[in-house]
């Protein structure tokens, strides 16, 4: 084999592999090849998550808040965070981060290409690229899943979480950088989930964006309308400076995605379900994932066979809630805003986290409206996804 291990794909989910591997003094000797088919020197992303401790990328943190606002139409709150915090990384940061953390390492080395081919060998892995083959005794695939080939519309929910989102400059002060606004559902939902996300890092600079849970993304003049409603309406800036644009479409869905394929392929990042289904969060899940199949292959030698850890009963919630998203999209508001009012933040972040006991579990259902949930168990139980009526 020419090299223990091979990761296809340099984003989040690639380089975060990488990293946690070369943080482990007991995999020193691995030979490693990562590919990857762009250069990544442009800062096409943005990560954000929750923390109540410190993480690994804390150095590259471009900003973070000790509280967030939720407001929906007859409920606002801004709540304070607590222990935790919110954070937000830029891609280039992260990106050259990694890049620079395996620099001077000798057990890696950097393909820019792609892979067009990915397949299990006898003793290990063979990846085809344009401009040959390389083999590895394990393959980490974080390659985006094509869904097309994946779906079942009979069986499965679908969704995407799309958004646009502005980075812009105010000419007045506007914002309030203390407070992030996790989720304004002040606007019309069109029968869809639609919010306003807000990462204010200073009174006049700001990321702003239109963000939407359905099947079908919308002509990008409708976020761009949105965006400037809520700025002008909402914020009263009437004049401002659009310094750089942020355009994505995450898949959601409660699609079974294999967290392997064969005895030496791993999937990582959404190709192995990463992506939580029913918010899109991802970059802490990622790291999670990382240090778990990076800790087998420290002390067996081999990938976990439970490389995720997911646990039945948060796919269950996530499903539910995907379904009432298909079914009543414009519900979602409800749901989110009885999740705010009858419950701590701290209890909310470890429930999407996934972490929560099932006495907590119990007493963030019990705090929704029961009947939209009861509905989709129902369409579960006949196995097939609801529909809008």
């Amino acid at each position: 084999m020419e090299f223990d291990y091979l990761i296809v794909g340099g984003g989040a989910a690639g380089l975060s592999l990488a990293f946690h591997i070369a943080q482990e003094p007991r995999l020193a000797t691995k030979r490693v090849l990562l590919i990857e088919p762009e250069a990544k020197n442009q800062n096409d992303r943005t990560w954000s998550f929750w923390a109540d401790e410190p993480t690994a990328f804390d150095g590259i943190v471009a900003h973070e808040w000790r509280q967030i606002a939720f407001r929906s139409p007859g409920y606002e709150r801004v709540i304070d965070l607590g222990r935790y915090r919110y954070k937000t990384i830029n891609g280039l940061d992260y990106y050259r981060f990694v890049r620079r953390a395996l620099a001077d390492n000798p057990q890696f080395r950097f393909e820019q290409g792609s892979v067009t081919g990915l397949e299990n060998t006898v003793a290990g892995v063979r990846a085809t690229t344009a401009t040959g083959d390389f083999t590895a005794g394990y393959g980490f695939d974080s390659r985006p899943p094509d869904l097309v080939k994946l779906k079942q519309p009979a069986k499965h929910r679908y969704l995407l979480q799309h958004f646009v989102g502005w980075e812009i400059e105010t000419a007045a002060d506007v914002f309030d950088p203390s407070t992030m606004e996790f989720m304004d559902f002040r606007g019309e939902q069109h029968q869809e989930a639609r919010f306003i996300y807000v990462l204010p890092y200073t009174s006049r600079k700001a990321l702003v964006e239109y963000t939407l849970f359905s099947e079908t993304v919308l002509p990008k003049a409708e976020y761009e309308a949105a965006l400037r409603e809520y700025l002008s309406t909402t914020l009263g800036a009437k004049t401002y400076r659009i310094t750089a644009e942020e355009v994505g479409a995450i898949p959601m869905t409660d699609h079974p995605l294999p967290a392997r394929y064969g005895a030496h392929i791993i999937n990582l990042g959404t190709r192995g379900g990463r992506a939580k289904p029913s918010t899109g969060y991802a970059f802490k899940r990622i790291q999670q994932h990382s240090a778990r199949l990076v800790a087998a292959l420290a002390s067996t030698g081999h990938p976990p066979q439970d490389a995720t850890g997911d646990k039945w009963q948060f796919h269950l919630f996530d499903t539910l809630l995907l379904d009432i998203m298909k079914r009543r999209g414009e519900t979602t508001r409800d749901i989110f805003r009885q999740l705010f009012e009858r419950n701590p933040v701290e209890r909310i972040f470890r429930f999407l986290d996934e972490t929560t006991s099932w006495a907590d579990n119990f007493r963030v259902m019990n705090s929704v409206t029961p009947w939209p949930f009861m509905r989709s168990i129902l369409q579960m139980l006949r196995g097939r996804p609801g529909r809008r009526r």
